[in-house]
């Protein structure tokens, strides 16, 4: 299950590579590779389509209490995606079943969303805490001075439970959450939210992983394999023509 907002998700801006040459793959894979090292978990990043923009282009802040009013639209569709037992369960049953759909269950990608339109990319494991996810935000953002806090909608909750793992909390296989400085209204907060949210660092991935995919292709037509690009000749069997045999004539018969 996606947890996130009533709208349908935002299309990704995927940009158009062409003619990328092995060197540039290496050297994404090489930096993604570096990242993963670094913080010990899988990062991605990369940027949304904005809906709504601003005439100046300055990025969109958090958005006003009201928009997050959970709605009977809001309500009917979150009970329409979900599904009840109909029949009652015992207790140990109902453990056995959650401890095989925790066994079968293996990552969980978090993608959080900044005021910015940019979107960090992480795996946890199901089992890890809402704890591990504010740490890896910490080491990432460009203001870590700052306080914040972290949100899901709709309706807009705010994540308070740092305990909880990502499973218990219904973020598997993914979630989208959303990220926001917890600063008063006023012109420090507008300074803020214009600025870049993440630390230049981890800016530079963005796009790297469509990189390496991207090369993906074209390095598997320009290595085609062997047996397709030189077939080997078929072996010429020649035939064997039958031996005439001489007919002998015996001793006795004359012409």
């Amino acid at each position: 299950m996606i947890v996130d907002g009533s709208s349908p998700p935002l299309p990704l801006k995927r940009r158009r590579f062409t003619n990328i040459d092995s060197m540039e793959a290496e050297s994404a894979k090489a930096k993604l590779a570096a990242a993963k090292e670094k913080f010990g978990r899988e990062i991605r990043v990369f940027e949304t389509a904005s809906l709504s923009s601003t005439q100046n282009g300055v990025p969109d802040t958090e958005e006003l209490d009201d928009f997050f009013e959970f709605t009977a639209e809001d309500y009917f569709r979150l009970m329409s995606t979900k599904k009840e037992d109909k029949f009652l369960k015992t207790r140990k049953i109902r453990e056995a079943e959650e401890a095989a759909r925790r066994s079968r269950i293996t990552k969980a990608v978090i993608r959080v969303r900044f005021p910015d339109n940019h979107t960090l990319e992480v795996t946890f494991h199901p089992s890890e805490t809402m704890q591990s996810l504010v740490d890896l935000i910490t080491k990432v953002i460009a203001r870590p001075d700052l306080p914040f806090y972290l949100y899901t909608t709709p309706p807009k909750k705010q994540i308070k439970d740092m305990t909880q793992d990502f499973f218990s909390s219904g973020f598997i296989p993914g979630a989208i959450v959303y990220f926001s400085y917890d600063l008063p209204k006023g012109d420090d907060a507008a300074a803020v939210n214009s600025s870049p949210f993440l630390q230049e660092e981890i800016m530079s991935l963005k796009g790297l992983e469509f990189i390496a995919e991207a090369a993906q292709p074209e390095l598997a037509q320009s290595t085609p394999e062997s047996a397709a690009a030189s077939p080997m000749p078929s072996p010429v069997v020649q035939e064997s023509k039958p031996t005439e045999k001489k007919t002998a004539k015996p001793k006795w018969f004359k012409m």
